[in-house]
């Protein structure tokens, strides 16, 4: 039997239906949602402990990753109040649901249960933020997440959820200004952020959690084909694609601001340098997980020769399970295996390349930050150019923002307009 913390016990004793349960990775917000479950069903929490057994609690469906979901990371926890998905296993009379975001709309029609959303991903207003909608209005509900929301339009769901605007167009009408000279949607200011901020606060419950372990960041520093990211940028031509134009073969013209900064990012993220900084690492420690962008970049990881070490993969490709061996290689792509597992078996990761996302590297940071940590210091080590794209990425991540394709490709283009031909 598990015993909780005190800071564990003080989110229990503040959570309230509709609230986002926020803590870092390794904090234990599944066990604490579970714990407040117990609670509200006729459980008491005594010394840190769920001793006493419940009345007729109600049903209970848990929305989690697939990963989650397949690895029974939930049916661990669940065992600490006597209760599993398999009715043979659970000793009460209730219904326990475990199942991913993908299958959200199979719930939307159930009413007078508890749900528990696991790591954000209501945001939107897509196909899951609708069943999200009608699952809210008929059930109890918390939602977990490490990282609620880099912009405050990525609060519009649960805040209609908890009927502080009727819907979205409610909320984007009194806060949201946009910006009607460009083509695509793109806020430039918010109005009203004081009461935003009292909102937020409201349906935020942070367990204050103190980690045993502390986070080293390092930052290397590695070159790149300047004369190359130069000339894509004064020709805003791509130099990995070619087309065929009246007999001739060219480099082809960049299409949008996406693929602008792909290229940007290839050439920035390509130099062998990047690898010889890894050896030297891998010189320090047995066992590594490298998290990568792209998969020119696992082109180059798979290449390497990693010598006696095993290497293992998770990206859209393969999904090989971290290797258990003495000396290892993990290669993680970020949108694959940021959250849903753990890894306490080493203290080193490389981000080979950041990722556009201060959640999603956060999410990553935490694979190896547990509380069942047996290492006190962990190493992280951030590879990167002085590219501008890597720059405006870092300071991004910095501020605790989500780097923008968009904007960046604005900026760049009227900094590089082309010159205009004088006529005599």
């Amino acid at each position: 039997m598990i015993t909780l913390r005190d800071d564990q016990i003080e989110a229990v004793n503040k959570l309230q239906n509709g609230n986002i349960l926020c803590g870092d990775t390794g904090s234990g917000k599944s066990l604490v949602s579970i714990a407040y479950y117990y609670k509200i069903n006729g459980g008491i929490i005594e010394n840190g402990q769920m001793k006493k057994r419940m009345f007729n609690p109600c049903d209970l469906v848990i929305i989690t990753t697939a990963k989650k979901r397949d690895t029974c990371e939930w049916e661990h926890e669940l065992m600490n109040i006597w209760m599993h998905s398999n009715p043979e296993f659970n000793i009460y009379s209730n219904n326990v649901i475990i199942d991913s975001w993908n299958n959200i709309g199979k719930y939307r029609n159930i009413k007078d249960a508890f749900f528990i959303f696991d790591e954000q991903r209501v945001v939107g207003s897509g196909a899951w933020v609708k069943a999200f909608y009608d699952i809210t209005k008929r059930n109890k509900w918390i939602l977990l997440s490490a990282t609620p929301g880099d912009r405050w339009e990525d609060y519009i769901p649960v805040f209609v959820a908890n009927g502080f605007y009727r819907n979205k167009t409610e909320f984007t009408f009194e806060h949201l200004i946009y910006d009607h000279h460009v083509k695509y949607p793109k806020v430039i200011r918010y109005l009203g952020e004081k009461r935003l901020e009292r909102l937020r606060n409201q349906i935020l419950v942070d367990i204050a959690y103190s980690p045993c372990t502390t986070q080293h960041h390092e930052t290397i520093v590695v070159d790149y084909d300047r004369d190359l990211y130069k000339s894509v940028i004064r020709n805003r031509t791509s130099p990995y694609k070619k087309i065929k134009l009246m007999g001739r073969i060219i480099d082809k013209p960049i299409d949008n601001a996406s693929e602008f900064c792909s290229i940007l990012r290839r050439i920035s993220n390509s130099s062998p340098e990047r690898l010889n900084i890894v050896d030297k690492i891998l010189e320090k420690f047995d066992r590594v997980i490298i998290f990568y962008n792209f998969d020119f970049e696992l082109e180059d990881l798979r290449n390497h020769d990693w010598g006696d070490k095993e290497v293992a993969e998770c990206n859209g490709h393969k999904h090989d399970p971290c290797p258990t061996s003495d000396k290892w290689v993990y290669l993680l792509q970020y949108n694959a295996g940021n959250e849903a597992w753990n890894c306490i078996t080493t203290n080193c990761m490389i981000f080979y390349s950041e990722n556009y996302s201060y959640r999603i590297m956060k999410q990553a940071s935490g694979r190896i930050d547990r509380s069942n940590s047996p290492y006190t210091d962990l190493y992280y080590w951030h590879i990167r150019t002085m590219s501008s794209i890597d720059v405006q990425i870092n300071r991004a991540l910095v501020n605790k923002k989500k780097f923008n394709t968009a904007t960046f490709y604005k900026r760049v283009m009227a900094v590089n307009k082309p010159k205009e031909r004088k006529i005599a």
